[in-house]
């Protein structure tokens, strides 16, 4: 939709300048993510606000309202207003702004890609001309709700990112792996189409395993990422239900036969296995196919969708089964064997793989994967990470909120902070200018600090005055996600060893 950006808000925020105190000159604000409802997790992944900028802030702006007719603009504007909460006191101060002819912030962030930790701020905003103090906090509904996503989809991509990678090390998994490991799968599941891009090019900040295809065409064009140079993202031929159910129950192996042998003769080949019977897939027609699939060029990934994950992969004790009990891991094991690592855990035939894709959450995930190693296979299975992790967050999974705290009127500085007293303490707000540093490898605030001392803050102008000033590539964030990543302790990561048990 397009429409006025100064529509982009919430009604309450039309008023405010006239609610400021008289002589107000500087509103600074900033976006602290104050509180993490991820078990385990006390960092955020900064991403997102680039985006947000060029799409928003430069684009958006420009194209519905710098470039607009001015009376155009105005009487939307206008309409809007009277036939809704009605007709405001004044307008000169739209109409200012549109003379000006660009928005007159400064906005500073941290690097995209830094962890930053619980109540420490990763972006301020303030007005750059005194009699536009009003717009600081006007920006931050549209601000909120584009980057809160994207910061929170790629802090769980990158919890998954760690997971993966201590399992990986643990049963001596290649780390060539790791980066398909978790396979984005959570397009259709999103709320909108932009919250499918946003969220899709948060994974990728941490792996290149999609099929969210329009969040490469994103990382391109917001993030420049070049597909010809790099690998951005990335995903392999996959069959689903449709197809599966076309060639009949009764032909089910002859379509796998088919699938393998002259549609994908070479290559991953990923085939969804369920549809009418699992275990039959894996006791009679991986067998019967064994020989073909173990001379192909190429990998035929088994993809179950349906029932508990870590007990379709790993097994289940109590099953009515041997298959059951066993689990698809073990049971491509019995028919296709494979190799040792060098840790001593079982590692597939590289002819042979599994993916489940359906209902995957961090516990689910660490579940698996350490039920795989208590039964001593290596970390190898792939994992389809769709809206059951992606969608299930809102801005208050890390909290993410946007307070003034810092105000300049009639010449007089003010610090400035908010602290109910009917809180636990989570909508307490830094008070006065704000300075993050790094200390011992994390990010600390200073508050109440004078303009010298913010201006040596870890906090960098990236956008001022309707330009964005400091860009930065996937590459860079990648590569700073990286360096962070580190081995867990040995111990249940999202869940507790009964819990395992139990699901097993």
């Amino acid at each position: 939709m397009k429409t006025n950006p100064f529509l982009l808000t919430d009604y309450y925020k039309v008023g405010h300048i006239f609610q400021y105190p008289p002589h107000t000159t500087l509103v600074y604000s900033n976006l602290t993510p104050r509180k993490s409802r991820l078990k385990e997790v006390d960092e955020m992944v900064f991403f997102g606000l680039q985006y947000f900028i060029k799409e928003y802030l430069v684009k958006y702006f420009s194209e519905n309202f710098f470039e607009q007719p001015k009376e155009k603009v105005m009487n939307d504007y206008k309409r809007r207003m009277r036939t809704s909460i009605g007709e405001l006191p004044d307008y000169s101060h739209l109409e200012k702004l549109y003379d000006l002819g660009y928005l007159p912030v400064e906005i500073k962030a941290l690097p995209e890609g830094s962890l930053v930790p619980m109540r420490v701020p990763c972006l301020t905003v303030v007005n750059t001309l005194p009699e536009f103090y009003w717009l600081t906090n006007f920006l931050e509904t549209i601000l909120s709700a584009v980057t809160w996503q994207a910061c929170t989809s790629a802090t769980i991509a990158y919890q998954y990112k760690k997971l993966l990678t201590h399992y990986a090390q643990k049963t001596g998994m290649s780390a060539d792996l790791i980066q398909w490991q978790a396979h984005d799968f959570s397009f259709r599941g999103m709320s909108s189409f932009e919250s499918a891009i946003i969220s899709g090019m948060g994974h990728l900040t941490s792996f290149s395993g999609t099929d969210s295809i329009p969040a490469i065409d994103a990382l391109e064009q917001y993030y420049n990422a070049d597909a010809e140079k790099e690998l951005i993202g990335g995903s392999v031929a996959a069959t689903e239900h449709s197809v599966m159910c076309s060639g009949n129950k009764d032909g089910e192996l002859e379509t796998f036969r088919r699938l393998i042998t002259e549609v994908y003769p070479t290559g991953i080949v990923s085939i969804v296995s369920d549809t009418w019977d699992l275990w039959k897939v894996c006791t009679e027609y991986l067998p019967a196919l064994k020989d073909i699939i173990l001379q192909r060029n190429g990998k035929v990934v088994i993809r179950p969708d349906s029932g508990d994950p870590v007990k379709i992969i790993c097994g289940n004790p109590d099953g009515k089964t041997i298959a059951e009990q066993k689990g698809v891991t073990e049971l491509l094991w019995d028919v296709f064997g494979g190799t040792l690592t060098n840790k001593g855990y079982k590692l597939l035939d590289p002819h042979i793989g599994a993916i489940y894709g359906d209902s995957i959450n961090l516990e689910r995930a660490d579940a698996i994967c350490r039920g795989l190693q208590q039964k001593g296979f290596a970390s190898q299975v792939v994992l389809g990470v769709g809206s059951y992790t992606y969608q299930y967050n809102t801005r208050d999974t890390f909290g993410l909120a946007m307070k003034a705290t810092y105000v300049e009127i009639g010449g007089e500085s003010r610090n400035i902070f908010k602290n109910p007293v009917t809180d636990d303490g989570t909508k307490k707000s830094a008070t006065g200018l704000l300075q993050v540093k790094q200390e011992g490898g994390r990010y600390v605030l200073y508050d109440k600090v004078s303009w010298k001392e913010e201006a040596q803050s870890e906090l960098k102008t990236v956008y001022k005055n309707g330009k964005l000033v400091k860009e930065y590539t996937l590459a860079d964030i990648r590569e700073r996600l990286i360096e962070k990543i580190s081995m867990y302790e040995d111990r249940a990561i999202y869940s507790t060893e009964a819990e395992i048990t139990q699901n097993r």
